[in-house]
């Protein structure tokens, strides 16, 4: 994958590069917001690295700007260990994914090759429908009514996941293992802010919902009752 890491602290983002380049990745490094925003934009990246605290612009504005520009470039977000609420601003302003500082090399390239391995292979049937709501699994593409739904890649992994068993209910522990590959880590709020950001773009202009809740369960997409 070609990945972009922007990050402020030279060592670090060094030894990201390093890690991700030894693992077969062509990985480069920028070390301002402005910088790194500019290079996503000039030649886009599959996956970015993205610190938040970073001079010039923070990375929350990078990260706006980039799905303001419709960037379908995967971004796992740094953030300090035990901010929980930068990475919920992160998760709901458009990231994939987050790791928190300090972290393991090996953990990090473990995360970016779980998002790499969603993005390049897809599962089950290219083309899955449920009701009016289409998915083009192999040229990542939705449309309800007809309507194209712009979607980040993460966003379109869980809706995936629903849309290949309308009907079933998916526990959030299920969701992160089959869209997160996490097999040790579970964050529950992470699934929820998935979900409304779903649901706020499948559902808009519909009277209908097919995005449904199913109380201390789970969620489902099914036809309307």
């Amino acid at each position: 994958m070609r990945i972009l890491v922007i990050e402020d602290e030279l060592q670090l983002a060094r030894h990201v590069t390093h890690a991700l380049t030894r693992h077969g990745h062509e990985a480069v490094a920028r070390h301002d917001g402005a910088e790194g925003l500019k290079a996503a934009l000039d030649n886009p990246p599959d996956l970015i690295v993205l610190d938040l605290n970073l001079p010039t612009l923070d990375g929350f504005l990078v990260l706006a700007r980039l799905r303001q520009a419709k960037s379908s470039a995967r971004v796992l977000i740094l953030t300090a260990r035990g901010e929980v609420e930068h990475r919920v601003k992160g998760l709901k302003a458009g990231a994939d994914d987050y790791l928190a500082k300090p972290f393991s090399m090996e953990e990090l390239v473990a995360r970016v090759e779980a998002l790499g391995r969603r993005a390049a292979t897809p599962t089950a049937a290219d083309l899955l429908e449920v009701a009016d709501l289409h998915m083009d699994v192999q040229h990542r593409r939705v449309t309800r009514a007809g309507k194209p739904i712009a979607l980040s890649p993460r966003e379109f992994d869980v809706l995936q996941v629903l849309m290949q068993e309308p009907g079933r209910v998916f526990s959030r522990t299920e969701l992160c293992e089959r869209v997160w590959q996490r097999d040790h880590e579970y964050d529950t709020r992470t699934v929820e802010i998935f979900i409304t950001r779903l649901r706020k773009k499948v559902e808009a202009g519909f009277a209908v919902p097919i995005i449904h809740t199913v109380r201390s369960v789970g969620y489902s997409v099914r036809l309307p009752e």
